[in-house]
């Protein structure tokens, strides 16, 4: 599973806007995620394609830290994510606070959970992809490179997404309801809904990256999945090297 920990920038000087985003992710699709504590969400999903969801939809407005967590989580059945545990909910409180720390580029970071004790927990906690140049096949650095990489790539979109202006979001938002009801001819129909030609349309759709972006997120979604993968190869590796000691 996929944790997630959201957490409200500068929220000392604005507004609560945790009912806000909580009642958007359940709009979409996820509703369990809960405040955690203060003005901090946290949320558990099955899938990487909804942990790119959900991420990206929190960095729209630019008011939020996004940390992932990969590794292992156990919610009890019915239960709340506060009532959560594994190494995923630590990885995510670590990505959170790597989110903090992004400076000018996009507040999100990937990370993996503990791969073991000592040196390779640490390593588990980086958030840069590491230099595995002649250091073989590494479990635990190939885990880490694999959460960087789908760090990038988010970060990527995410950039993409922030960067559009109010009428191009207008026009995307209209797209993507249309595509749930419609998927043929969208842009014929969002033009007759805006009052548009099509020529526009097809105009802003470029200037907004729209198409990019359809093709970037499942790109996303399989690299934060392989990551996945590879952090649990790597917990598993570290297990079998404890136990044969």
């Amino acid at each position: 599973m996929y944790v997630l920990t959201i957490d409200q920038r500068g929220s000392t000087r604005d507004r609560d806007r945790v009912p806000e985003l909580l009642a958007e992710l359940t709009s979409l699709g996820f509703p369990s995620f809960e405040r955690s504590v203060g003005d901090e969400l946290q949320g558990v999903v099955d899938q990487a394609g909804q942990a790119v969801d959900a991420a990206l939809h929190a960095l729209r407005s630019g008011h939020w830290y996004v940390g992932i967590g990969l590794g292992e989580a156990v919610v009890p059945d019915g239960g709340s994510p506060r009532e959560g545990i594994g190494s995923a909910f630590v990885a995510a409180r670590h990505a959170v606070e790597f989110a903090k720390g992004a400076g000018s580029r996009v507040p999100l970071s990937v990370v993996a959970g503990m791969l073991a004790t000592g040196a390779a927990e640490e390593d588990g906690m980086a958030t840069e992809r590491p230099d595995t140049h002649g250091q073989g096949t590494d479990p635990a650095a190939e885990a880490v490179a694999a959460c960087a990489d789908a760090q990038a790539v988010l970060r990527l979109i995410a950039r993409l997404r922030q960067e559009r202006t109010a009428p191009q979001w207008k026009l995307v938002d209209t797209l993507n309801e249309l595509t749930a009801a419609a998927p043929h001819g969208i842009q014929k129909l969002a033009a007759e809904r805006l009052g548009v030609s099509e020529q526009s349309v097809s105009r802003t759709l470029i200037r907004a990256g729209w198409q990019e972006e359809l093709a970037a997120r499942p790109a996303a979604a399989r690299l934060l999945e392989f990551a996945h993968r590879s952090v649990a190869a790597a917990h598993g590796a570290a297990g079998a090297k404890g136990g044969g000691n």
